[in-house]
């Protein structure tokens, strides 16, 4: 495996960062325009691993999908509903969010198809999401029995009803059959059980809904409803800026008391992990929400936090890598579901600053980190592009910070390194 040593900074970054797109609206937005009637295009995608993988399903599905990475565009051809093919394998790698999604769309179809991905896709929980497409008539089964994919989908359509599902594991579950909803012949219900995690990606999954002229109705509980008959029609739809993305370019602002400003993101961006900036405001940040930009100016020193971020875990690893840099210690609740995303990030993150000499308490859901010197050293990625991302805004800060198999962040992010370099 490569090691990548990032070289720290010697002045405070001062820069505007143009990002790639979102890859949670990308996703959302190709499933959805081919779903459609007509042909859609998707302006500023992102191209990256995950993506790649639910483009490269679609067409497998049979549907038109042409790819622009030139001009960050897709095209996509829909059908109205249907599934164009009667059997496919699709490989999705371990991309969670196009495995989630297209489990639930190929239950509308009328034939068979499998779908695994990389050994990691082998041990992600999926059956909240098989429980639920069966509680709306649908047949899906996990192969090995283990409640992870490998999957197979006997497509026959879907009657709807109401379908309860826990809120506890990832949102990703809910959102993938609120998406497939509108071609149930009953209609929709959905009850959350418990409490519920990630949830502005579900704002953002009835965002892009509506965009494309389906509405949810939502209710306390939170309980959802998407009324039948409705039906997703084609239009131009441009992705968001990736709001977790701008975390780690924020970050180094932070970090090397400069200034970063991410066009294209503002208070009233569909992202929930825009808020990580509200975070980085608690540790003594400045942020100047403009009306086409947002802009963090860093301090002379960071204080450490105390938050639950259940809602936008993705960029709890960019508060965690920074977090030793902080005067007091900081402490990071609401984690527990991310142990099965692409690593357990919780043991991962712990693991990884202890090894650079950081004082850490695993919790069950989340972190205590005190503040460190911190040491010089290699720091494993587990393929997870998080990891990778988040501690490299560290090697800002401090020499010799090494990153294993770098190369992970092609999964959302292919030219990160070049973009920080740039800085």
């Amino acid at each position: 495996m490569e090691t990548l040593t990032i070289p720290p900074r010697q002045r405070p970054v001062e820069a505007t960062v143009v990002l790639p797109g979102s890859k949670s609206d990308t996703n959302r937005a190709l499933l959805l325009a081919a779903l459609a009637e007509g042909t859609s295009v998707i302006e500023g995608a992102l191209f990256a691993e995950d993506t790649g993988y639910m483009a490269r399903a679609l067409q497998a599905l049979g549907f038109a999908v042409v790819d622009d990475p030139a001009s960050q565009r897709f095209t996509v051809t829909g059908a109205g509903g249907a599934i164009p093919a009667t059997t496919a394998d699709l490989f999705i790698g371990n991309a969670g969010t196009a495995a989630r999604f297209l489990t639930a769309a190929c239950a509308l179809g009328h034939g068979r198809y499998r779908l695994d991905g990389v050994p990691r896709m082998r041990q992600r929980p999926i059956q909240p999401l098989l429980d639920g497409l069966a509680q709306l008539g649908g047949r899906a089964r996990s192969i090995l029995g283990t409640g992870c994919p490998p999957v197979l989908i006997e497509g026959q359509g879907l009657t709807g009803g109401t379908a309860r599902l826990p809120g506890d594991t990832s949102s990703q579950f809910i959102s993938a059959l609120l998406m497939v909803a509108p071609y149930a012949r009953d209609g929709v219900t959905i009850e959350v059980v418990g409490p519920l995690v990630s949830a502005p990606y579900l704002d953002l999954t009835t965002a892009v809904m509506a965009a494309f002229g389906v509405q949810v109705e939502t209710a306390p509980g939170p309980r959802f409803v998407v009324a039948p008959g409705q039906r997703y029609r084609a239009r131009h739809y441009r992705v968001e800026p990736d709001a977790t993305a701008a975390s780690y370019f924020f970050a180094a602002a932070a970090v090397t008391g400069g200034r970063v400003r991410i066009p294209g993101l503002t208070r009233q961006s569909r992202q929930g992990d825009i808020r990580f900036v509200e975070v980085l405001a608690a540790m003594g940040c400045a942020v100047t929400w403009g009306p086409d930009f947002i802009e963090v100016q860093g301090p002379d020193a960071l204080r450490g936090v105390t938050v639950d971020m259940r809602d936008i875990s993705d960029t709890a690893l960019t508060l965690a890598a920074i977090a030793p840099l902080a005067t007091t210690p900081t402490e990071i609740r609401g984690l527990a579901h991310t142990r099965h995303q692409e690593t357990d990030r919780v043991h991962a993150l712990a693991t990884e600053l202890q090894r650079l000499g950081v004082p850490v308490e695993e919790l069950p859901d989340g972190l205590r980190i005190r503040p460190a010197a911190v040491q010089p050293g290699v720091v494993e990625t587990y393929h997870d592009h998080r990891i990778a991302m988040s501690f490299a805004v560290l090697g800002l800060r401090v020499p010799g910070i090494g990153l294993r198999n770098p190369q992970c962040v092609r999964k959302t992010f292919p030219d990160f390194f070049d973009r920080l370099a740039a800085l």
